[in-house]
């Protein structure tokens, strides 16, 4: 279940310096009118929009990344976005501490991190080890800005089932909230948790549970048609 991450002060300062970037990640100045639009739409009921994907329209989330992709583009685009994430993420591909998958025919990617750096055992504080990584992820997503994010998180089948989906939200808040912080449009984001109900592995060995408990990053284009 997605929720609202971050307050209405913090959104506009981060909205101002994820536009102020083009597709390609490099800056470019905003005019006194652009910049007050911007403000302008994290104010009523546009805050809610903005924060909740399902509560907003195609055409505005088009508009928010500056137009969608079309025809053999689509494909072209995601494919380059997964050649620089996994040219990026390579000491940690080795490592077996991520996976970054292309999946055919839906244009999707599929980026998944396991516990090993990520955050302590019951804890949602995103561990030291784990930020250089998120940082190089947040890089890549900040050079293709044409696509939304969506961190869902995961864990084991340890306790019960209500603690294990609370735990599985704030974990991917926690790591949604830091792509927020390193200027990905907060437009492009939202999160979920599964809890347990989505195994990889088999729950019965720590071999298994620790693949279990993971966050995944579904990375999709915005597409114009």
């Amino acid at each position: 279940m997605h929720k609202p991450f971050i307050a209405a002060p913090l959104l506009a300062t981060l909205l101002l310096s994820a536009c102020a970037t083009n597709d390609l990640g490099e800056p470019r100045d905003l005019n006194k009118t652009q910049t007050g639009a911007i403000i302008g739409t994290v104010s009523g009921a546009a805050l809610g929009a903005i924060i909740n994907h399902r509560n907003r329209g195609k055409g505005a989330l088009i508009g928010a990344v500056g137009g969608g992709l079309t025809g053999t583009g689509v494909g072209y685009y995601m494919d380059q976005q997964a050649k620089d994430l996994q040219k990026q993420l390579q000491p940690e591909i080795q490592r077996g501490d991520i996976s970054v998958e292309k999946r055919p025919g839906d244009n999707a990617l599929l980026v998944s991190m396991t516990s090993n750096t990520g955050f302590d055992t019951n804890s949602t504080v995103l561990k030291p080890g784990y930020l250089p990584t998120l940082n190089k992820i947040a890089h890549v997503l900040n050079q293709y800005g044409k696509t939304t994010v969506t961190v869902v998180g995961h864990t084991d089948s340890v306790g019960t089932h209500a603690y294990n989906q609370a735990l599985s939200e704030r974990r991917a808040q926690s790591v949604l909230d830091y792509f927020a912080s390193q200027n990905v449009n907060p437009l492009r984001l939202e999160s979920y948790g599964k809890g347990e109900t989505e195994p990889r592995a088999d729950n019965a060995t720590e071999t298994g549970r620790q693949l279990n408990r993971r966050v995944e990053l579904w990375i999709l284009p915005v597409v114009a048609n």
